[in-house]
């Protein structure tokens, strides 16, 4: 097998040329996947299969179980919409195909997150729809001190779910129960405040750092999606529209604040927003790919397309 590699700014995407599909692969061919793979992943955080011919989704949780790790089966406690397919594999974000997705670590919001995200394109778009890429650590370098101060003091997630009605996720959905005393079990668990509203819905807030050790390197990486859950990440006249519906930001299905809880400013909002598109790396999707991300060390997203596409991912 053969490697290349793409880098942009700091990030560098490992390119891994299976030569032989999944479905062909013996145990000496797996040993040497699976040998090859976390090599480029420890050296790049982000690695590329190309070849492995995945067609579908059982296909993927086979490939994925081969590479070791226990599956989450579960996505209780997200906050952006995604279907279960099977045991540990979920659709990619169900987001309006004509808007992209910001670049943010997986569960960055929350108490425990996955280490490693795996990615397979089952149907390719006609345009876009890449899976974007950014390097952690070469954003956090890309920044002034200050707004790096800013974001090392942490800062806190907030959410208002409603009880069945409204704008956003309800708290049943997020937490897939309508047992309150479950819920209360669960946000408990992970630190977080929270309280009851009068009309049966949810407030919750959680703070957590925006910068962290990453376990890979040693170093310092940005880890969080604070611009992602701010109002002005929506396209368009949405953010104003969605503002103009609420009687104010706590009545958002979800917002963010400094941990002091100032509001995030449009100037570090920028800053952090440049620095993502300078070291932002785009390979575009070839049916049967598996991309697999380090989380702690690299960011992803997904760019608007067109046509049909179908990318599935499983997390470790």
């Amino acid at each position: 097998m053969r490697h290349e590699t793409r880098t942009t700014g700091g990030t560098t995407l490992a390119i891994l040329y299976t030569e032989t599909p999944a479905d062909a692969w013996d145990e000496a061919r797996w040993e040497e996947v699976r040998g090859r793979t976390r090599a480029l992943l420890d050296a790049y955080g982000v690695v590329l299969l190309r070849g492995a011919g995945i067609p579908d989704a059982t296909a993927f949780h086979a490939a994925v179980s081969g590479f070791g790790g226990d599956l989450i089966e579960s996505y209780r406690g997200g906050n952006t919409p995604r279907k279960t397919l099977s045991d540990g594999v979920f659709t990619s974000t169900e987001y309006p195909a004509r808007y992209d997705i910001t670049l943010h670590n997986e569960l960055s919001y929350a108490r425990s997150w996955p280490e490693r995200l795996y990615f397979c394109c089952l149907d390719a778009p006609d345009t876009g729809g890449a899976t974007p890429v950014c390097d952690g650590e070469a954003l956090l370098g890309a920044l002034s001190p200050e707004v790096r101060e800013r974001f090392a003091a942490g800062v806190v997630y907030r959410q208002y779910l409603h009880g069945g009605a409204g704008l956003g996720k309800s708290w049943q959905e997020t937490f897939e129960t309508d047992d309150r005393a479950a819920v209360e079990e669960f946000l408990t668990e992970s630190g977080a405040d929270f309280g009851w509203t009068a009309d049966g819905g949810l407030r919750v807030g959680q703070h957590r750092p925006g910068v962290r050790k990453n376990p890979r390197t040693g170093r310092d990486t940005w880890f969080n999606q604070a611009d992602q859950w701010h109002p002005s990440n929506l396209p368009d006249d949405e953010g104003e529209l969605l503002l103009s519906l609420t009687d104010s930001v706590d009545d958002l299905p979800h917002w963010v604040t400094y941990a002091d809880g100032t509001p995030l400013s449009d100037e570090d909002l920028a800053e952090v927003r440049a620095a993502q598109r300078e070291h932002k790396l785009i390979e575009p999707w070839q049916r049967g790919d598996v991309m697999i991300v380090h989380n702690f060390s690299v960011l992803h997203g997904r760019e608007a397309f067109t046509g049909t596409r179908k990318v599935v991912v499983s997390m470790t």
